[in-house]
């Protein structure tokens, strides 16, 4: 049995779920971690799968690998995608117990983590995205992406729904460059009634928080992330060189 009730959650969230528990009290659900791998000890097999150059464009060179207890990416301005007009270097979905962490329609999950973005990443003309929400399978568009852009000539950091290219916010990039940054990326799934949030935290400073309701945040078989630095070589600002980016402490929670 379920009922529901009205909740002043933080970032609007307007209907919760309550259980009836064996007791006959009801429940209210709550975020359970479903996910905090550890790059020491869980290493690259935390993701689904590993997709380090790819087209084998810069040979004998590991791109995504364990530093500390941190996953680092680096891109290099010889790199390649097999679409020779991008480079792609990610990881992608979610895995725990050697099992696949599967996202799906209806679901509310919510990401948190710290990055390290060198003054080296800088923002670009053209894509420059180091997070994504995908439908599994060549040829899909992204469904959501945190995109490093150039907006009237000054670096940002952003998170836009693709459907519609509604943009969730945007601040500036420089500021937050060469220190730790922590972010949380809320998502419920769903066609044209899903929500997003997006926030960027600056040690105990909150820069950015911000919501949209009522986007379509779902495609097809399941949702899952991906991390990493993936851009286009059409940048027209000069601003593509070698770089790297540093991610720790990701987890992974379900609304339930």
């Amino acid at each position: 049995m379920e009922i529901t009730r009205r909740s002043a959650l933080i970032g609007g969230a307007a209907a919760v779920p309550l259980l009836m528990a064996g007791s006959g009290l009801a429940q209210a659900a709550t975020w359970k971690l479903k996910w905090s791998p550890q790059a020491n000890k869980n290493g690259l097999g935390a993701f689904e799968g590993v997709e380090d150059d790819r087209a084998g464009s810069h040979p004998g060179t590991k791109h995504i690998y364990v530093s500390g207890n941190d996953y680092r990416f680096d891109m290099h301005t010889r790199d390649r995608d097999t679409s020779t007009d991008r480079q792609r270097n990610e990881v992608r979905g979610m895995k725990a117990g050697g099992q696949n962490i599967d996202i799906g329609n209806g679901e509310t999950w919510k990401w948190t983590y710290s990055m390290f973005i060198p003054s080296s990443l800088k923002s670009t003309t053209s894509f420059t995205h180091i997070m994504q929400t995908k439908m599994p399978g060549l040829g899909s568009a992204p469904v959501t992406v945190m995109s490093l852009r150039r907006t009237g000539g000054v670096q940002k950091i952003e998170f836009k729904i693709t459907e519609g290219n509604v943009l969730v916010g945007n601040v500036d990039l420089e500021p937050l460059h060469n220190k730790w940054i922590d972010t949380e990326v809320e998502i419920k799934v769903g066609n044209g009634i899903g929500r997003v949030r997006w926030v960027v935290r600056d040690g105990g400073r909150t820069v950015l928080d911000a919501t949209k309701d009522n986007v379509d945040t779902w495609l097809d078989d399941r949702l899952r992330p991906k991390w990493g630095i993936y851009r286009s070589l059409g940048d027209t600002s000069g601003s593509l060189q070698n770089c790297y980016l540093l991610l720790r402490n990701i987890k992974a929670y379900k609304f339930e």
